[in-house]
């Protein structure tokens, strides 16, 4: 069935589906939005000015005999994978879905076999990869030679999550659907890691697996590396990274703080981040990125997040 390529398909009418709408009609890009329920479709279309098709993804696609080529996938967690599941069988053949794809790695399975079943490109949407912080830190690191050794913390504010209406099976995977948000960010800033050592301890009423986790490790291609995390604690997010003559701080990650050796100084970089602060960080550039041909080698890939997913992310979360 004939699709349209130079179209965008965008799936969800919440916040991040209104931030994406923002960042598409920016670039001069065609598109139409499905929504499911009648109240955020009402607000989707009252802030954006564009018409939202209500009752969901799959009457949708029960009624339209062409699709555009292309889809953003911006609905809940426990929906992600699911809603890119339809939209390869419908012949979508490349699909941005917000992380984690799948709440947890039997669904992200299902989406990278679906995905390769079909010919198909899926990328997962882990807009700090494009942060202005982000790509000016890769440019020193470059300079630098590289990175020696990073750090990172994921805490997260148990009080405020705890109240939150979200579902259940959400929260029992918090790790992977939002805290590898830093995660990723310090990973592709840092190396890939090829060992890794995790302990947990704690836990919470909505999530009683773990509240305190610690670990270290050592990157492929040498770089030492170490996080926390206590969501039972005050904390933050935050990424360190350290080369031979710069320690780069993302604290708070759209921001990039530097210190010089020789000196204890932390001073702000300035950067340029008019594209950060017109929409949401990121997602300018990230959604540039996904519409591009070929698309950019920073964006994350359905199987190598699998293979993350399944690694790391799992040993992280869940040592035993």
């Amino acid at each position: 069935m004939p699709n349209h390529i130079n179209e965008v398909l965008l799936v969800g009418a919440g916040i991040m589906a209104r931030d994406y709408a923002k960042v598409l009609a920016a670039q001069n890009v065609k598109f139409s939005v499905v929504g499911r329920g009648v109240d955020s479709a009402s607000a989707f279309e009252e802030q954006t000015g564009v018409a939202v098709l209500a009752g969901g993804l799959k009457g949708y696609l029960q009624n339209q005999l062409v699709l555009p080529g292309l889809a953003i996938v911006a609905v809940g967690v426990e929906q992600l994978a699911t809603t890119t599941m339809m939209l390869l069988e419908r012949g979508v053949k490349r699909i941005l879905v917000e992380k984690p794809a799948g709440i947890d790695s039997a669904e992200i399975t299902q989406v990278a076999e679906a995905c390769k079943r079909h010919g198909a490109e899926v990328f997962v949407g882990y807009n700090r990869r494009f942060y202005a912080s982000t790509l000016k830190a890769k440019e020193i690191v470059a300079e630098d030679d590289g990175v020696t050794s990073f750090n990172f913390e994921f805490t997260e504010w148990g009080h405020v999550i705890e109240p939150l209406a979200v579902d259940a099976s959400v929260k029992q995977h918090w790790f992977l659907a939002n805290s590898t948000h830093v995660v990723d960010l310090a990973f592709f800033l840092g190396g890939e890691p090829s060992e890794l050592v995790s302990y947990t301890s704690g836990g919470l009423s909505w999530h009683p697996t773990a509240s305190a986790f610690a670990g270290a490790g050592r990157t492929s291609e040498g770089a030492l590396f170490s996080y926390q995390a206590n969501w039972a604690a005050p904390g933050r997010w935050g990424v360190e990274i350290l080369t031979r003559r710069h320690r780069l701080v993302f604290r708070p990650m759209e921001q990039l703080h530097v210190q010089e050796i020789g000196s204890v100084a932390v001073s702000r970089l300035e950067i340029d981040d008019r594209l950060d602060q017109e929409f949401k960080p990121g997602l300018f550039r990230q959604v540039e990125s996904f519409l591009s041909c070929p698309v950019s080698v920073d964006l994350l890939d359905i199987n190598s997040h699998l293979a993350m997913t399944k690694r790391i992310y799992a040993k992280i979360a869940n040592p035993s």
